[in-house]
């Protein structure tokens, strides 16, 4: 792919908007960008703090440590986090510099503060919406869609800021429906690497270090470990494991960071980890890893698009299949073998659902990259999947599409049946 074309830029672009660096799992990390982002606009410590959020938002905050907080969980937590320690340009990486004295004036916060939770219906999967009080001032910040898209801010029932949400639409962001599997295959062979170091690199360096951090520490489950207690540290083993041992240290309170993907670390970490590791099993080098991993990275952006940010559908489905792709080059497969690794390993684990963000998402991946290691092993023995054999039809991208309806529009009940399981009938 040359230079000039439109989806050469593209395509870098849209890898430097989703390779981004985030503390903690992503969903409370939005929730407490939001409440630090209202604590400035307000310019004070809040006495009362109302938090609306969709049913998704609910899910995924609900289970799952908040970092630098102690061991916080929950919407609370996020948003006390960002209220008292939260800067927020600094992103999704809000909370990242915190002190003691700030985490026990967390607590103190959340202890004697009015602080309350409801579910909101929008119509949209994606919906953040934090009110914070003192005395008669106020002020609401409001996140839709994706992670940092603030679209109202408000002080005093003025607006200061405002953007139409229109759907589930990411106004703002590179068009995805450029991302198809022949060119971003072409796109990964040739693209100069120069234009993809910076994010690429970091990828490297951060989820490697978390992963490492996982493996040596008693985080959650302890899934990386066990993996490697079970089934030895053969190339298979080690490229699970390390996915795994990483969201086993980020769902449970590890403080460094991950480079996400689609809006996930766990994402993020899935379609990287398993490639870096078999280009050290492989001796790749630096070039090839490079373009294994820009491959990975934008084979699983094309499958989230359609099924969006959040959804029922485990994330770490389409980024295992990814990773299945990345390891498929790095062994000098081409469009052919890396098709048939996708399509065979979203035919294996599409039936993984989504139920929040929590210690039992490590395990998910470890099955989900194992699916992608099968998929590519498969095409070498001469097997696959064909059209018609359930939700397979023919051709990479139909596929896809296939998945995309069955994560968007199919699971949709299937969501909000898990969170009720999860959460109560308060949040149909």
């Amino acid at each position: 792919m040359k230079k000039e074309n439109v989806k050469y830029g593209a395509y870098v672009q849209i890898l430097k908007e989703e390779l981004v660096p985030a503390m903690g799992c992503t969903e409370p990390i939005a929730l407490a960008y939001a409440a630090a982002k209202a604590r400035e606009v307000l310019g004070v410590k809040p006495d009362t703090v109302k938090i609306g959020a969709s049913g998704s938002i609910i899910k995924n905050v609900k289970s799952v440590i908040v970092p630098n907080t102690d061991h916080l969980k929950g919407i609370p937590a996020a948003a006390a986090a960002g209220i008292i320690a939260g800067k927020p340009e600094k992103e999704l990486e809000v909370i990242a510099e915190v002190s003691q004295e700030q985490i026990e004036e967390m607590k103190d916060f959340l202890k004697n503060t009015d602080i309350s939770v409801e579910y909101v219906d929008n119509g949209i999967t994606f919906d953040i919406i934090v009110t914070e009080t003192k005395g008669e001032s106020s002020a609401t910040v409001r996140i839709a869609n994706y992670h940092t898209n603030i679209v109202l801010i408000e002080k005093d029932g003025q607006v200061l800021f405002e953007e139409k949400v229109e759907g589930e639409k990411e106004e703002g962001l590179t068009d995805r429906s450029l991302l198809n599997m022949k060119d971003i295959l072409d796109f990964a062979e040739t693209v100069d690497i120069e234009d993809v170091r910076e994010v690429i690199g970091r990828q490297i360096r951060y989820n490697t270090a978390i992963a490492q951090e996982g493996l040596k520490g008693n985080y959650g489950a302890n899934i990386g470990s066990v993996l490697l207690e079970m089934e030895g540290d053969n190339i298979r083993v080690r490229a699970k494991a390390m996915a795994a041992a990483g969201s086993d240290a980020r769902m449970n309170g590890c403080e460094l960071p991950v480079i996400i993907n689609s809006g996930s670390g766990n994402q993020g970490m899935t379609c990287s980890l398993p490639v870096i590791e078999y280009a050290k099993e492989l001796n790749s080098g630096e070039e090839k890893l490079y373009r294994a991993l820009t491959l990975s990275n934008l084979v699983a952006i094309h499958q989230k698009t359609g099924i969006g940010r959040l959804s029922a559908y485990c994330g770490a489905v389409c980024a295992g299949a990814a990773a299945g792709a990345g390891i498929a080059y790095l062994h000098g497969g081409g469009y052919e073998e890396i098709a048939h690794t996708v399509v065979n390993a979203l035919a294996i684990v599409s039936g993984i659902v989504c139920d929040g963000a929590k210690a039992s998402c490590a395990a998910k991946i470890a099955s989900s990259v194992e699916a992608g290691i099968l998929g590519y092993n498969m095409y070498k023995c001469g097997q696959q999947f064909y059209a018609g054999d359930g939700i397979v039809t023919k051709g990479v991208d139909e596929t896809i599409k296939n998945i995309g309806r069955l994560g968007k529009e199919g699971m949709r009940e299937t969501n909000v049946e898990i969170i009720d399981i999860m959460v109560g009938e308060g949040c149909k």
